[in-house]
């Protein structure tokens, strides 16, 4: 078809793959969820001199007909205009200043509440190069059935262009993308998420031949049956349709950082992990680094804000990242880098005795999604208070799966990234072992400390058997393997 070059060159298409029904929508039947924005003069004007994007986005307009086209810069009076545009179309709640200060509530469809793996594809050329644990689609036919899904999609909606970076601005694993979205929201969030703005458009320079990212997001009519989050590895291209919430949208996080990022690490010889890397210094200075593999919503975010106990008195943890870790050996050494510049943590079972430091951290300037809000303009959710309170009144969670959003430069005990850290252990549990302890249950891998301190932790009290040791065998238990000769962890 004429318009295929927009999202990518498919080859002919073999047989479907998706599964479900993707009728395009009827524009003139669809409410508008998402209505056009009008910036004055100076905001949403400032494009990019790179030839690749200004071609490619001016291809998905003409694919997508929407009604203007934003292009977002990451400055502090855009980010003012688009809080007021997101509340005038109740797309935020501004909560209470008093209790909430400079913080905001989101709230999605009823049915688009959490990430929908069984709708996720990796649309490579052969099922076997998806890997076993993914779904796969076929390119061309894939590619067909979402640019029938984006013809006209964002009519009458404001088409957002948003350059962000994934890592520090002079790391050399860091990657550039280009989300384009008609989610005010989504826009919002990339803020928080990554960093967005010139600093990306600087970073890519004008070569219309360098590496970027390209992603297409458009809400469509928010239908289950129309919501497919699909990877192209070989055209380095993510499109999501028909869905508003957190990891199906801000497709800088799973879809590139992990999934896309996967394939980048392969090709280039680097590892795109899903693990959280803290720092752990000792009462006399010296610091070790940490990297551990969990799956998600099991305590990623609470190890990663940890706060020593009594017992450990002169000891600090400081965070380097909660979710993702691109990481690369060379010289002998492994380099590491946090690509993401903020923290989507699930909030509920947060409170003041299980997670202190994300308590204090998103007590302000916060994004919530699917929160409950109380009455008097706070917010709450299951596990908010240790004693087993509620709120009084007000409207209940949208869903078990709530999440908070914040950047790093304002966490409470934020952490700058030294130059360089050494690794001095890697820990893999697995979702399989939670009826006993994490630290029971991991793998550990223990750089250059004495053969006798990689013994077991004894059994949790009042419990018996043995204890497995290494529990799973996955990508970052090979990583713990491969740098068990002394490899160092540094900041990339």
């Amino acid at each position: 078809m004429p318009d295929e070059k927009i999202l990518g060159e498919p080859r002919e298409p073999e047989e479907i793959r998706l599964p479900l029904d993707y009728t395009r929508i009827d524009i003139l039947l669809m409410k508008n969820i998402a209505p056009a924005i009008s910036p004055p003069s100076g905001i949403g004007d400032n494009k990019p001199g790179n030839q690749a994007v200004l071609d490619w986005v001016h291809d998905v307009e003409l694919l997508a007909k929407p009604e203007n086209v934003f292009w977002c810069d990451g400055s502090e009076r855009e980010r003012d205009y688009l809080l007021q545009e997101a509340m005038r179309q109740n797309v935020l709640i501004k909560l209470n200043e008093k209790k909430v200060p400079r913080s905001y509530l989101h709230r999605s469809n009823p049915n688009d509440v959490a990430r929908v793996e069984q709708f996720t594809f990796i649309c490579s050329p052969t099922k076997e190069e998806a890997g076993p644990t993914n779904n796969w689609s076929e390119p061309a036919e894939t590619y067909s059935k979402l640019h029938e899904l984006l013809k006209g999609a964002m009519c009458s909606r404001t088409l957002f262009v948003v350059p962000y970076i994934m890592g520090p601005p002079d790391s050399p694993l860091t990657k550039v993308g280009f989300e384009i979205t008609d989610s005010i929201y989504v826009v919002l969030s990339m803020r928080i998420m990554t960093r967005m703005g010139e600093i990306a458009v600087n970073r890519l320079g004008n070569d219309p031949a360098a590496e970027w990212n390209r992603g297409v997001h458009s809400l469509l009519d928010v239908d289950p049956a129309r919501r497919f989050i699909c990877h192209f590895p070989q055209n380095n291209t993510i499109i999501s349709v028909g869905s508003g919430y957190g990891g199906n949208v801000l497709l800088s996080k799973k879809c590139l950082a992990l999934r896309i990022g996967s394939y980048l690490a392969r090709k280039q010889g680097w590892m795109a992990e899903h693990m959280l890397i803290l720092g752990v210094e000792s009462p006399e200075g010296k610091k070790h680094y940490v990297a551990a593999a969990f799956p998600s919503a099991c305590g990623k975010t609470n190890f990663a804000m940890l706060i020593p106990p009594k017992h450990f008195a002169g000891w600090k943890v400081t965070t380097v990242g909660d979710d993702i870790a691109w990481m690369q050996i060379r010289d002998g050494r492994l380099f590491a880098v946090n690509p993401e510049n903020g923290y989507f943590g699930v909030v509920p079972g947060t409170n003041y005795k299980s997670n202190p430091n994300a308590m204090k951290s998103i007590a302000h300037d916060s994004l919530y999604t699917n929160v409950a809000l109380t009455d008097d303009g706070d917010v709450w959710w299951e596990g908010k208070d240790p004693d087993g309170s509620g709120p009084t009144a007000g409207s209940p969670p949208r869903c078990a799966i709530i999440r908070f959003s914040i950047p790093i430069s304002k966490k409470v005990r934020a952490f700058q990234l030294p130059r360089s850290f050494s690794a001095d252990a890697a820990a893999t549990p697995c979702r399989s072992c939670f009826n006993r302890s994490i630290g029971s249950t991991a793998f550990i891998w223990a750089r250059p400390w004495p053969r006798k301190q990689l013994r077991p932790p004894p059994a949790p009290s009042g419990r018996s058997g043995a204890i497995r040791w290494r529990c799973c065998h996955s990508a970052a238990t090979t990583l713990a393997i491969i740098s068990g000769t002394g490899s160092q962890l540094e900041n990339a």
